[in-house]
């Protein structure tokens, strides 16, 4: 009597699990692509999807941001200089039935995409602007890397380059470079304010030139700082037309006492 009831018991046992089988879970980030017999038949989720058995075929697609770590690349610049560059990569899913159809594994084609367009855009740089314009640079990879990925129905959220990496010797050529400039930009200030002082020499001696009083308030000046001074002997300065005027005024007194 019990192995009468083994075949249905058997039976019940394969309608669960096909049943069970067809039934999918996909949670609110995942999307599934649905192949009937191969054929593409639309995306499904989230929540319970029901397959036909043996018919239809599920491929889950997950749409979160994905953090995508470029390789280091070797890559000559435009002055011919050897560095090392890492990257990173922010993209998502936008069209999961794209990113299945379209291109065969998405995130190898995107990372090997990535690479290839770190080495031409950065290739076509000088070392000086991988280092200093890092902002612009990684808008451009941004740009690029989106624009062809469009039609794998990618979007490229960010793009940012962590590293550039160059050779010990190129650093210490570098320092001695930026050594270099920064003395040459002190003399040129040096130069320029010595310009600016002589400049400001000329002027001021036009002007008490212009004005025989400024020169009289200045040799005042001149005697009362003298007159602070306490050292033993002063060195007074008188002008010239005082002592001719002096000389002058004696010639006369020495003859008359002779």
């Amino acid at each position: 009597m019990i192995l009468t009831w083994v075949p249905y018991l058997v039976i019940a046992a394969l309608v669960v699990a096909i049943i069970l089988w067809s039934l999918r879970i996909l949670r609110e980030y995942e999307r599934g692509v649905v192949f009937t017999l191969g054929r593409y038949s639309g995306v499904k989720g989230p929540g319970l999807i029901i397959l036909i058995p043996f018919v239809q075929q599920l491929v889950r697609v997950d749409l979160r941001t994905i953090v995508l770590d470029v390789p280091s690349q070797d890559i000559i610049s435009r002055d011919n200089v050897s560095v090392q560059v890492n990257a990173v990569v922010y993209f998502r899913v936008v069209d999961p039935d794209k990113a299945i159809i379209q291109v065969e594994r998405y995130r190898e084609a995107t990372s090997q995409l990535a690479q290839t367009t770190l080495r031409s855009v950065l290739g076509k740089h000088d070392l000086d602007e991988m280092l200093s314009e890092r902002d612009r640079l990684n808008a451009d990879l941004q740009e690029i890397l989106d624009r062809q990925t469009d039609s794998w129905g990618i979007k490229i959220a960010n793009v940012e380059i962590k590293h550039v990496d160059i050779d010990e010797s190129m650093v210490r050529a570098i320092a001695r470079q930026a050594e270099a400039e920064r003395n040459r930009r002190a003399r040129i200030i040096n130069a320029e304010g010595e310009h600016q002082a002589a400049e400001r020499l000329v002027d001021a001696a036009r002007a008490l030139a212009a004005v025989p009083e400024a020169m009289q308030l200045r040799y005042l000046s001149a005697l009362h700082d003298i007159a602070g001074d306490k050292t033993s002997t002063i060195v007074f300065p008188m002008p010239i037309d005082v002592l001719r005027h002096l000389s002058a005024q004696s010639g006369p007194a020495q003859r008359e006492t002779a």
